[in-house]
C-alpha cells in the first residue's frame, strides 16, 4: 500500500468494471410495481416496448440479475473518458481544516461534462442494435442532453430534445453544443406537441419543468414511426448504467486500503446518486458494512424531504406509466429562479424505496448556500463544479466541519457530477449579489399533493 495516498487516483483500463450492477438484486424488498397509467395494473415489460428500447425495457424490469455484462462496443467507448479519477480533496481538507479525509469521484471529463453519458451511450447502443430511426428525450440544465446527442451523433442516430424552457434561456451554449452533434432542440412548452398547447395554454408564461419535457418526448416518440423515448434520470435502467461510478468508486478505494464512512450525492431523479452508492448500499443491505448514505437535493425541489411517497405519473402530461416514488406531483413547477438543476418532481423508485425504509438520509438546501459551496470548493481544488454537484459539495462540506467539531477522522466521498462551465448566469447571479432563495409553502406543495392520482 502506499504510505501517501495520492491526489488523483486512476484505474487502469484493464481495471475497469465490466458488469453494470443492479441493485434491485439485493434489495430486502423491491419498489413497487410501475403500473399501466390506462389500467392502474402492473405493467408487463411488453407494454413498454412501444416507449423504450426492448433491451432496455428489459432491464428496466428486471429484478433479479445482480450482474449485467457491459457490450463490448460500449466498453471501448467508455474508454475514450474512463475511467474516471477518485480525487483526495487534501486543500479542501486543509483550508477547513478538517481530520476528515474527502474523496470525490470526478465524472466531468467528457464534452457533456457530467455523468450522463455512462447511460446516454448505453440506450444509444441499444436503439441502433434494434434498428431504430431515432430518438426523443428531455433535458433540464443540460447534461443529458448533451451526453445523448454526443451519442447519438456516434451512432448516427436523429435525436430530438426537449429542453425546459427556462434552461433554455439561461443555457443558450447548450442548444449550441447539442446543434454541434446534429440533435434538434425545442424549449419546452413547445406548439409542437399536443400537450405542450394544453400546459401553454393553462400558463403561457411557464418555464416549463422536466415532466413537462417529458410528456412532449414520449407524445413524439409514440407518435414518429421507429422512433423510442430515452431518459437520463429516474429509471431503474439508468441506475444500472450509472452503477459504474460506484464500482470504479470503490475498487479505487480498495487499492488506497479505504472504504467511505460517508457517501453524499446529489438529488434531483437519481442517475448519480443511485450510480454511486450502488456497491456501498450492497455492503449495507449485506450487513458487509454500515456507511451513511445521504441525498442533498435544492429546498425549492424537496421531493424526499418533503414529498409524499406515493404513485404518481412521471410526467406532467400524465401519459406515462405510473411510480412509486416520493413525488411533489407531477404538475409541480419550480421556481423559476431555481438555477441549480435538480428541477425533477419525484426521485427514483429504488432511491425512494431505500429511503422510505430507512437505508439512506436526505437533506435540502438553499441555492445561495450552494453556490456558497461551489465558489469555495473552486478556489481549493480548481474544478469549477456544476450546480448540480454543488449540493453535494455543500453536504461533504457540512460532515467535515462536524468532524472538526467532534475531532473524529472520518472519510468521506462524494459525487462531482460534472463541471459548470455552461451555468455562468447562475454563477454571475451569485457573484453579483441577485441570486435569491425559493422554499415553497405548505400550501404551495398541496397543489400538487391535491392532483396526485387515486391509486
Amino acid at each position: 500500500m502506499p504510505k501517501k495516498i495520492p491526489h488523483r487516483l486512476y484505474l487502469t483500463e484493464d481495471q475497469m468494471p465490466k458488469q453494470w450492477y443492479n441493485l434491485r438484486a439485493d434489495m430486502k424488498e423491491l419498489p413497487d410495481p410501475i403500473l399501466n397509467p390506462g389500467t392502474l395494473k402492473p405493467c408487463e415489460v411488453e407494454e413498454l416496448y412501444p416507449i423504450f428500447c426492448e433491451k432496455l425495457a428489459q432491464q428496466e424490469m428486471d429484478n433479479t440479475t445482480r450482474y449485467i455484462d457491459i457490450p463490448e462496443e460500449i466498453q471501448d467507448f467508455y474508454k475514450m473518458y474512463r475511467p474516471s479519477p477518485l480525487i483526495r480533496a487534501y486543500n479542501l481538507e486543509k483550508a477547513l481544516g478538517t481530520p476528515a479525509k474527502i474523496y470525490y469521484k470526478f465524472e466531468g471529463n467528457n464534452t457533456s461534462g457530467s455523468h450522463k453519458l455512462n447511460s446516454a451511450i448505453a440506450q444509444a447502443y441499444y436503439a441502433k442494435e434494434q434498428g431504430l430511426k431515432g430518438l426523443t428525450t428531455e433535458t433540464g440544465a443540460g447534461q443529458w442532453g448533451t451526453a445523448l446527442s454526443e451519442a447519438c451523433s456516434y451512432y448516427n442516430l436523429p435525436l430530438t430534445v426537449y429542453m425546459v424552457k427556462v434552461s433554455y434561456e439561461q443555457k443558450p451554449f447548450r442548444k449550441s453544443v447539442m446543434q454541434t452533434f446534429d440533435a434538434e432542440i425545442i424549449p419546452s412548452p413547445s406548439d409542437t406537441t399536443q400537450v405542450g398547447k394544453m400546459i401553454l395554454a393553462k400558463n403561457p408564461t411557464t418555464g416549463g419543468s422536466l415532466g413537462c419535457a417529458i410528456s412532449e418526448a414520449v407524445e413524439k416518440a409514440v407518435s414518429t414511426p421507429g422512433y423510442r423515448y430515452v431518459l437520463g434520470s429516474v429509471l431503474n435502467q439508468v441506475l444500472l448504467h450509472q452503477s459504474i461510478i460506484g464500482l470504479e468508486s470503490k475498487q479505487a478505494m480498495e487499492l488506497l486500503d479505504e472504504y467511505p464512512d460517508i457517501v453524499i450525492g446529489c438529488a434531483g431523479g437519481g442517475s448519480n446518486l443511485g450510480g454511486l452508492i450502488a456497491p456501498f448500499m450492497q455492503d449495507k443491505l449485506s450487513g458487509k458494512a454500515n456507511p451513511r448514505i445521504i441525498a442533498v437535493e435544492p429546498a425549492s425541489c424537496p421531493s424526499f424531504t418533503r414529498g409524499k411517497y406515493a404513485y404518481d405519473f412521471c410526467d406532467t402530461g400524465r401519459v406515462t406509466p405510473l411510480a412509486k416514488m416520493y413525488t411533489l406531483g407531477s404538475s409541480f413547477m419550480p421556481s423559476a429562479n431555481h438555477a441549480g438543476g435538480l428541477r425533477y418532481h419525484g426521485m427514483s423508485p429504488i432511491l425512494s424505496k431505500l429511503y422510505h425504509d430507512g437505508y439512506m438520509e436526505a437533506i435540502s438546501v438553499e441555492q445561495t448556500k450552494v453556490f456558497e459551496a461551489a465558489v469555495f470548493f473552486a478556489k481549493q481544488e480548481t474544478i469549477l463544479p456544476a450546480p448540480e454537484s454543488a449540493h453535494a459539495i455543500r453536504g461533504a462540506i457540512d460532515e467535515a466541519l462536524k468532524c472538526k467539531e467532534t475531532g473524529e477522522a472520518k472519510t468521506i466521498l462524494f459525487g462531482l457530477t460534472g463541471t459548470g462551465y455552461f451555468d455562468m448566469t447562475a454563477y454571475n447571479a451569485y457573484l453579483n449579489g441577485s441570486m435569491t432563495d425559493y422554499i415553497p409553502t405548505d400550501a404551495d406543495l398541496q397543489k400538487g399533493f391535491d392532483e396526485l392520482p387515486r391509486v
